[in-house]
């Protein structure tokens, strides 16, 4: 019986120590999503975003890297990057941020009281390649 127990004891350890290893070799994937606002709601947009938006996509287990403000045509562009484990989690994160009761009120709230917001959303999925100096880019 020990016996039984020693082997599956050390089946479990080396089970566990190989998934530890897949996962760590497992590169994580980004996501650039870059809205052209609408110029008469564009400190609206920002109050929106950095007092709810940010706030309840930390809930749901967003990671954003950075956040920036571009020019562009003539546009003003909010852009932003995300960090995500695999494909799988981002496409979950985001139905479960797109569902909350809390942001649809929000936007609710926000959109008839102001107008729209944004004028248009490129959202890209971006995949590391193999020489990337980088592959963690959030900061411990």
């Amino acid at each position: 019986m020990k016996t039984i127990f020693a082997t599956l004891a050390s089946i479990l350890i080396v089970a566990a120590a190989l998934a530890i290893n897949v996962h760590a070799d497992q590169k994580p994937m980004h996501q650039l999503r870059i809205y052209t606002l609408n110029a008469d709601n564009q400190a609206q947009f920002h109050e929106r975003f950095r007092d709810h938006a940010h706030r309840i996509m930390k809930k749901y287990d967003f990671h954003i890297v950075s956040i920036w403000e571009s020019r562009h045509d003539g546009k003003v562009e909010f852009v932003y990057l995300l960090q995500w484990k695999d494909e799988q989690t981002m496409k979950a994160c985001w139905e479960r941020f797109m569902a909350d009761e809390e942001w649809k009120e929000i936007k609710l709230k926000t959109s008839a009281r102001y107008g729209s917001f944004v004028e248009s959303i490129e959202e890209k999925t971006l995949t590391l390649v193999d020489y990337s100096p980088n592959t963690n880019l959030i900061l411990k």
